[in-house]
């Protein structure tokens, strides 16, 4: 049985879900407990890959205290899918991207950020199973799993699902913990289910008028690299080059 949009049940994770092949995606990586740690690597994952910018990955008071020995075993990599600050992003996005209308904005402005996140894929693809994660699991992570579900042919309707499902998931954790600040909040069902089907939408657009293969090739990734992210994805057939 596919494992594809399966809620993913490691000890702590929120809006943790599998994207495709060896591919997953969470929010925050501080949530995961030392249990799901372990669970995190009997599943395979050998990678988390944080798309965070630098200074936004930091423990807080009410997180887990996991000790660097049951986090050992897999490796943590950088790869933050935007220049923070950047005045062109902010002025169309405001503080932070939370908003698939502006998916495109991200890969016209930080292309070589992009690649990057790919790169660190492909990197860890020989070692094992790979986590991506940002902060609530929503959008730069919805940004790449998109990018990621493109690759790996998936429908149009698979591709939108993935984000509902992961905005429903850090929504949910608003009701029972509270939003992290005041520019987030938690919907009720009436106001939700609308901007879900819109951002569905927006999501498939983003995609299909990207050419994620394209786009990936055009800015940088080698084509083995690219191979590499296909095949951990489940998609195995080679790429031969820009087209």
């Amino acid at each position: 049985m596919s494992k594809q949009g399966k809620s993913v049940e490691w000890d702590g994770a929120v809006n943790a879900w599998h994207v495709s092949g060896g591919i997953y995606r969470m929010g925050r990586r501080e949530w995961l407990t030392e249990a799901g740690w372990k669970q995190a690597f009997d599943d395979g994952v050998r990678t988390v890959v944080d798309l965070r910018n630098p200074g936004e990955g930091r423990r807080r008071d009410s997180d887990p205290d996991v000790p660097a020995a049951a986090r050992a075993d897999i490796d943590v990599v950088q790869a933050p899918t935007e220049e923070p600050g950047d005045a062109r992003f902010t002025a169309v996005t405001g503080p932070y991207l939370n908003d698939p209308a502006h998916y495109a904005d991200n890969a016209r402005l930080f292309p070589e950020r992009l690649v990057g996140v790919f790169r660190a894929i492909a990197l860890a693809a020989a070692k094992g199973d790979v986590v991506l994660h940002c902060a609530a699991g929503r959008d730069r992570s919805g940004l790449v799993a998109a990018m990621v579900q493109d690759l790996a042919g998936d429908s149009d309707e698979a591709i939108a699902e993935g984000y509902r499902r992961a905005a429903r998931g850090i929504n949910e954790r608003y009701r029972t913990h509270g939003p992290p600040h005041s520019r987030e909040r938690y919907l009720t069902e009436p106001e939700l289910e609308p901007l879900l089907e819109q951002r569905g939408l927006a999501v498939v657009a983003f995609v299909r008028a990207l050419d994620t293969r394209g786009y990936l090739l055009a800015n940088g990734l080698q084509t083995a690299e690219l191979d590499a992210v296909l095949a951990l994805s489940g998609t195995h057939a080679p790429t031969l080059g820009p087209v």
